[in-house]
C-alpha cells in the first residue's frame, strides 16, 4: 500500500452517518461500563469491604474471571471516549478504501486488539495486586506503611508525566491522523497490528494512571471519574499537553501531602486493617 491511499478514500466525507453510528456506540459501551462499575463498586460497598481483618485486600474480594470482567468494563468505560477519534478515522479510512474499491476490514479488528492489550495490563494489575496482598499478609509493615507506599506511587505517577516517553506516547495519541500515515497495514493482520500498537501508545501515555487505583481504591469510582476526565483532556483537548503537566505537579504534591499526612488517602491502612473509602 502507497502512503497516500488511507487519505485518498478519506479525502471526501460520504460516510459521515456511519462514523456517527461508530462514535454513538463506543459512548454507549463507555457509559454501559460506567453503569456496571458503579453497581459493582455499590456492591461492594454494601457488603462492607472494610477489610477489617482481610488485610490490604487490593483485588476486592474478587476472583480472576470477576476482576478481569470488571477490569474490561473499566476499560471501556475509561479508555472508550478517548480512543473514539482514532477508532473513528479508522473507520472512515476503511469506508473510504472500500468505496475506492480496496479491501475493507471491520473496525472491530481494530478495537478488539486495542482493547487486548489492556486486557493484558490488567493481568498484570491483578498479579499485581494478589502479590502486594500476599505481602501484607506477611509483613506488618507493608500494612503499617501502605499509606505512604502509595504517597510514593503518586509521586511516580507524576513524575511519570513529565518524561520523555509520556510526551512520545501522548503526541502519538493526540495525532490520529499522524499515526494513520506513519503507521497504516492492510488487511485484518493490518488492523490487529495497527490496534495492538496504538493500545500500546496509549498504556504507555496512562498505565501509571491506573496503577495509582491501587493506593486510591480499585474500585473508587471518584477516582476513576478523575483519571477519565485526565486521559481524555491530555488526549483530546487543545491544551491536553498543558493539562499533562498540570496533572503532574498536582499528583507529586498530592503524593507528598500523603507521605507526610497518610490520612490523606482514601484508604489508610494500619496494623488494624484498611479503612472503607
Amino acid at each position: 500500500m502507497t502512503a497516500l491511499s488511507p487519505v485518498s478514500g478519506a479525502t471526501a466525507d460520504p460516510v459521515a452517518r456511519p462514523r456517527r453510528a461508530i462514535l454513538i456506540t463506543l459512548l454507549v459501551l463507555a457509559a454501559v461500563g460506567w453503569v456496571v462499575v458503579a453497581w459493582q463498586a455499590g456492591d461492594d460497598a454494601s457488603m462492607g469491604m472494610q477489610a477489617d481483618d482481610m488485610g490490604l485486600d487490593l483485588t476486592m474480594g474478587m476472583a480472576a474471571p470477576l476482576f478481569f470482567g470488571m477490569w474490561v468494563a473499566m476499560m471501556v468505560a475509561m479508555m472508550f471516549p478517548s480512543a473514539s477519534p482514532m477508532i473513528t478515522l479508522f473507520d472512515r479510512v476503511q469506508r473510504g478504501r472500500r468505496d475506492g474499491g480496496h479491501s475493507y476490514v471491520p473496525t472491530a479488528y481494530f478495537v478488539g486488539a486495542y482493547l487486548a492489550i489492556w486486557v493484558a495490563f490488567g493481568g498484570v494489575a491483578y498479579a499485581l495486586a494478589v502479590g502486594v496482598d500476599r505481602l501484607a499478609t506477611d509483613n506488618g509493615w507493608v500494612m503499617d506503611e501502605w499509606a505512604r507506599i502509595g504517597g510514593g506511587l503518586l509521586v511516580a505517577a507524576g513524575l511519570y508525566q513529565l518524561t520523555p516517553l509520556k510526551e512520545v506516547c501522548l503526541r502519538k495519541c493526540r495525532t490520529p491522523i499522524a499515526f494513520i500515515m506513519t503507521s497504516w497495514r492492510d488487511g485484518k493482520r493490518g488492523a490487529v497490528e495497527m490496534g495492538l500498537l496504538h493500545g500500546g501508545y496509549c498504556l504507555g501515555c496512562c498505565w501509571l494512571l491506573f496503577v495509582i487505583l491501587l493506593p486510591l481504591g480499585v474500585m473508587n469510582v471518584a477516582a476513576m471519574v478523575v483519571i477519565a476526565l485526565l486521559i481524555f483532556g491530555e488526549k483530546c483537548l487543545p491544551s491536553g499537553n498543558r493539562l499533562a503537566r498540570v496533572a503532574a505537579f498536582a499528583l507529586v504534591a498530592y503524593g507528598v501531602l500523603v507521605i507526610a499526612v497518610p490520612s490523606a488517602l482514601p484508604t489508610t491502612v494500619s496494623a488494624g486493617g484498611m479503612g472503607g473509602m
